[in-house]
């Protein structure tokens, strides 16, 4: 069985116009150690892979004398360099996540032992992943649970979401202490006066629309069904009178039924009763 090759060091070349631009550290010159050439080569192999210890095996180096140039006071631009050779690193691994959770993963096959062939292994998992970090606002939990959890957010997004929360409140409790009830009172008195007024006019338009022969048929229906309604109002208080009986039967008392007085029992004498005679 081969082993496999480290996915880290698999270099993945960046545009040269990507790389940032440093200053090497000025340290002591040796063939063996970290020379102006070596420091160059180990920016460009940390941006290509996103790896200290890729980038430090491309140049045949230690990473704990990278860290350690690092920390030299002269190794400031240096260690800007270090930061941005990072990010573009980890936006190519980002790519290299992406392009397996579609494509999917080559892997070997084996059966008793022998190779028999090839399968492509889909992730599910990394394609949920990588869709929650790439566009939260589409697949967050926030969105398919209809809550506000933030776990489909970076942390970027965690943080400003965080930030848009504290502002939205100082300005709704700052509004909140402004407003009395009277005046939230008054605002819906308003609102409420102004939708009768629309209703009025837009009624009073139509009034207008029409003809003299409509406007006597509305008023004769209008006379009808009041007219309608009012029999049937005055029907319905007849069935109910009908229905209830006459208005003595109603009001009268019901009269409280007496309770049954108890039967004397008849006393019986036995031989054994001493009061017997």
């Amino acid at each position: 069985m081969t082993r496999r090759t480290d996915n880290r060091t698999t270099r993945l070349p960046v545009k040269r116009g990507e790389l940032p631009d440093f200053t090497p550290v000025p340290i002591k010159h040796r063939s063996d150690g970290w020379t102006a050439e070596r420091q160059h080569d180990f920016i460009e192999a940390l941006a290509d892979t996103g790896s200290v210890e890729a980038a430090c095996k491309h140049v045949n180096m230690s990473t704990v004398g990278a860290y350690r140039i690092r920390r030299l006071p002269e190794g400031e631009s240096f260690a800007k360099a270090w930061e941005a050779a990072l990010d573009l690193g980890v936006r190519r691994l980002e790519d290299i996540a992406m392009e397996r959770a579609l494509n999917g993963v080559e892997e070997p096959f084996y059966a008793y032992g022998n190779l028999v062939g090839t399968r492509k292994r889909y992730n599910d998992r990394l394609l949920m992943f990588m869709l929650r970090n790439r566009a939260p606002e589409r697949f967050g939990n926030s969105v398919t649970k209809g809550g506000g959890d933030l776990k489909g957010l970076n942390a970027i997004g965690k943080m400003e979401k965080r930030r848009l929360k504290k502002k939205w409140r100082k300005e709704w409790e700052a509004e909140r202490s402004t407003v009395s009830p009277e005046k939230v009172r008054a605002r819906i008195d308003a609102k409420i006066e102004g939708l009768r007024v629309e209703i009025e006019l837009r009624q009073q338009r139509e009034w207008e629309c029409l003809s003299e022969e409509t406007r006597a048929a509305w008023d004769r229906f209008v006379e009808l069904r009041d007219r309608d309604l009012d029999q049937a109002q005055a029907d319905e208080e007849a069935r109910m009178l009908v229905a209830e009986g006459p208005r003595d039967t109603i009001n009268a008392v019901p009269q409280k039924r007496k309770k049954p007085e108890p039967k004397s029992r008849k006393t019986v004498h036995k031989l054994t009763d001493d009061g017997w005679d």
